[in-house]
This record gives C-alpha cells, structure tokens and sequence, in this order.
C-alpha cells in the first residue's frame, strides 16, 4: 500500500472565512472582504494609529491588534464596548471629543489576512496576531475586580479602566499635536 502525502493546504476563496472560524473559532460574515463578528468572542477599542502606536508603548496589551488604514483595533473582553461611554465619563473624559470609538454586539471588523498569508495593500493586518489553538480571552483587557489585575495569569494584559484612560490620553494629546502646527498655534511665547 503506497502512502500518499497530501498537498499542502493553499487558500482558496473562502480560505481567509474559514481559517478564522477553524483555526480560531471566530465568527465571521463571509463577504469579501471578510468580516469578523464582534460581541460573541471579543469587542474592539478603534482609535487612531498614532494614538493607538503610543498606548501600545505604553501599556504593552498583550492581546490582539490590527492596523486598518489610519485606525488601529486593540481587540477587548466582550461587553467592553458597553462599558466605554460610562468609562470615558467616570475617567473624567465624557464630553472631550477623542476619536476613540468601541464595536460591540451586532458590530463587525475587517479580518485582516491570517498571519504569513498576504493581502492587498489597502487591507487590515494584524500588528500583533491572534494564535491558533490559544484561546485569546484571557489575554483581552477587561473591568476587573478592585485590586485585581484583569489578565488570569496574573496581570497578563491592563484592565480594561487602565487602558480606556490610557487611551483616552492618547488620543487626546494626538489630536492636540495634530491641530498644533505652526500655522494654527496662535499661543504666545512665554519668557520669563
């Protein structure tokens, strides 16, 4: 009996819907491009990528983040996107125009190409992938208990009240520096 050594597995049309629901167990909307479904596995914090670039520097979140154009997408524990509005507002932001938006149930998120598969330019990627055969909640920040970290192997990933304020701040200040050019700042000098 000779035995046969199959082809390796190549995507197809489809291959990038069924690697994240295989591979991950990732909902998904199969239309091109595809989406992923937030609210059953994960929600996700969008903000701009200048903003998002320095809250990763800053809290170093461990669990996934995608790029996607000029916005970034740091993916967070399910009912996250509920809690934001009445974070921002216990933190002080409500109010603040901060271009930091969540996607919770019934919201969708472009799939970015699965890690070592390519894509067109103008798709999402992933800066920081999701691993298969991982389960990726107990890496997404969430609302923990007061003096907990949120991460269950011991502070993992921010909770999610450190990162929404983080975040808030860097938007803040990216929206500031981007207003702030030479032609717009109208502020004094100040010598002493």
């Amino acid at each position: 009996m000779a035995l046969t050594v199959p082809l390796p597995r190549a995507p197809f049309d489809g291959g990038t819907a069924q690697w994240y629901e295989n591979e991950l167990g990732w909902a998904v909307a199969d239309c091109d491009p595809v989406q992923l479904l937030t609210g059953l596995r994960f929600d996700v914090l969008e903000l701009p990528a200048d903003a998002g670039a320095a809250v990763l520097r800053r809290t170093g979140a461990a669990g996934p983040v995608a790029l996607m154009g000029q916005r970034m997408r740091l993916l967070v524990a399910v009912g996250s996107a509920d809690e934001l509005p009445g974070l921002l507002d216990w933190l002080e932001w409500g109010g603040i125009a901060l271009d930091l938006t969540a996607i919770g149930a019934g919201g969708r998120m472009t799939a970015p190409p699965p890690p070592g598969w390519s894509g067109s330019r103008e798709a999402a990627v992933w800066l920081r992938p999701p691993v298969p055969g991982r389960e990726v909640e107990p890496t997404l920040p969430a609302l923990a208990p007061f003096g907990r970290s949120a991460g269950s192997g011991g502070g993992i990933s921010p909770d999610l009240v450190r990162l929404v304020d983080t975040a808030a701040t860097e938007c803040h200040r990216a929206r500031l520096l981007r207003t702030n050019t030479p032609q717009t700042n109208t502020q004094p000098l100040a010598f002493s």
